[in-house]
C-alpha cells in the first residue's frame, strides 16, 4: 500500500453500483406502465456510471499533491469530480436515448444528471473520509514509530551515560592513584563527582550550550588521562561564537568515547582526536588505528547521536572514512535559528 494511497475492495464497488442500478429502477417497478426495456436501461446505465465515477474519484484522491495537503474537502478536486461526472452522465443519457428512441431526452437528461451529481457527491465524500482517516492512521502510526525511536535513543543514551564499565575502569584507576599516593587522586575524585553530576543534570534536555557539553568533555578527558597517561591526544579550536551554539547532551563525549573504545590507545603509538569547526558542522577527527577485531563497527553512541539529531532536528551526520582518517561532521546548532 501507497503512503498516500488507500484501497477499495473491486467487490464492494462492483455489488454497490448493481444495486445503485437496481434502485434507480425501483420507481419504474411500481409504475402502472411498467416497461421491462426501460428498467434495464435505466439499471444498467446507472450501474455503469456508478463503476466509473468510484474508480475516478479513488484516481484523483490518490494522486500525491504538490501541497501539503489539509485536513478538510478538496473543494478544487469536487469540483472536478462533479464537471467529468456530468459529462459521464450527459454520454450515458445519449446512449440511453439512442436505444430508447420513444423518451423525451430534456426531462431524461435532467433527472439522469441530478442523479449523477448526488451519486457522485456520496461517493465522494465518503471516499475523502476513508482517505482522511487513513492519512490519520498513518500519521499516528509514524507519531508512534518516532515516539519509540526516541524513547529508545534516549534509554541508549542512559545505558551509555551511566556505564558500568567506564565506572569499573574509574574505580580500578582511582584504586591505583591511591595506592601510589598519587596526588592527583583527589582530582580525579572530584572530576569523577562532576561527570557523573552532569549526567544526571543534562540526561532530560533536549540541548544544551556546547560550553557545556565542553565542560562535560573536559571531565570525562581528564578521568581517561589518567588511565592511558599521554596514550592519546586531545585538540580543540573552537572558538567562542561556536561555544554559544547548541548540542545534544553527551554528544562529543560519546565520540571521543567511541575513539578511544575502538583504536589503539598506547605510548608508542598515541591517538590524535582533533576537534574543529569546518563551516556549519563541528567535526570530530581521528586517524584509523583500529583494535584487533574491530573493522567495521560504527562505535559505541554514534547511532545513539544519529538518531537524535534525525528524530529531534531532522538533520543528518556526516560520518566520512578513507580508511586513513575517520570524521565526524555534526550540523551546528543556532539557537535562535533552531529554537
Amino acid at each position: 500500500m501507497k503512503k498516500t494511497g488507500f484501497r477499495i475492495s473491486h467487490t464492494i464497488i462492483w455489488t454497490s453500483s448493481i444495486v445503485l442500478g437496481l434502485l434507480s429502477s425501483v420507481p419504474q417497478l411500481a409504475s402502472h406502465q411498467f416497461n421491462a426495456l426501460e428498467a434495464i436501461v435505466n439499471a444498467g446505465l446507472t450501474a455503469a456510471f456508478a463503476v466509473m465515477m468510484w474508480y475516478f474519484n479513488i484516481y484523483m484522491l490518490s494522486r500525491k499533491s504538490d501541497k501539503a495537503r489539509k485536513q478538510s474537502i478538496s473543494y478544487k478536486k469536487l469540483l472536478n469530480s462533479l464537471l467529468v461526472g456530468l459529462v459521464i452522465m450527459l454520454g450515458l443519457a445519449y446512449i440511453q436515448q439512442l436505444i430508447l428512441s420513444h423518451i423525451d431526452f430534456g426531462p431524461v437528461m435532467l433527472m439522469v444528471e441530478v442523479r449523477g451529481i448526488l451519486i457522485n457527491l456520496v461517493f465522494y465524500m465518503f471516499l475523502n473520509l476513508l482517505q482522511q482517516n487513513y492519512e490519520n492512521q498513518h500519521v499516528s502510526m509514524e507519531l508512534e514509530r518516532t515516539r519509540n525511536d526516541n524513547l529508545g535513543a534516549q534509554y541508549e543514551l542512559l545505558k551509555q551515560q551511566v556505564n558500568p564499565h567506564f565506572l569499573f575502569n574509574s574505580l580500578n584507576t582511582l584504586k591505583a592513584m591511591v595506592e601510589t599516593e598519587d596526588r592527583q587522586s583527589v582530582d580525579f575524585i572530584l572530576k569523577l563527582s562532576n561527570f557523573y553530576r552532569f549526567t544526571l543534570e543534562s540526561r532530560k534536555l533536549d540541548l544544551i550550550h556546547l560550553k557545556e557539553e565542553m565542560e562535560i568533555l573536559d571531565a570525562y578527558l581528564f578521568l581517561q588521562k589518567a588511565r592511558f597517561d599521554e596514550g592519546f591526544i586531545f585538540s580543540s579550536t573552537l572558538d567562542d561564537e561556536v561555544l554559544g551554539t547548541l548540542i545534544p547532551p553527551f554528544t562529543l563525549q560519546l565520540l571521543v568515547e567511541n575513539c578511544l573504545k575502538h583504536n589503539i590507545v598506547s605510548l608508542q603509538r598515541p591517538l590524535k582526536i582533533n576537534l574543529y569547526q569546518e563551516g556549519e558542522k563541528i567535526v570530530v577527527e581521528n586517524p584509523i588505528q583500529l583494535k584487533t577485531g574491530e573493522a567495521g563497527s560504527l562505535g559505541v553512541g554514534l547511532k545513539n547521536i544519529e538518531l537524535r539529531y534525525s528524530h529531534l532536528l531532522d538533520k543528518k551526520v556526516e560520518i566520512l572514512n578513507d580508511n586513513h582518517i575517520f570524521q565526524i561532521k555534526l550540523p551546528i546548532i543556532y539557537e535562535h535559528h533552531h529554537h
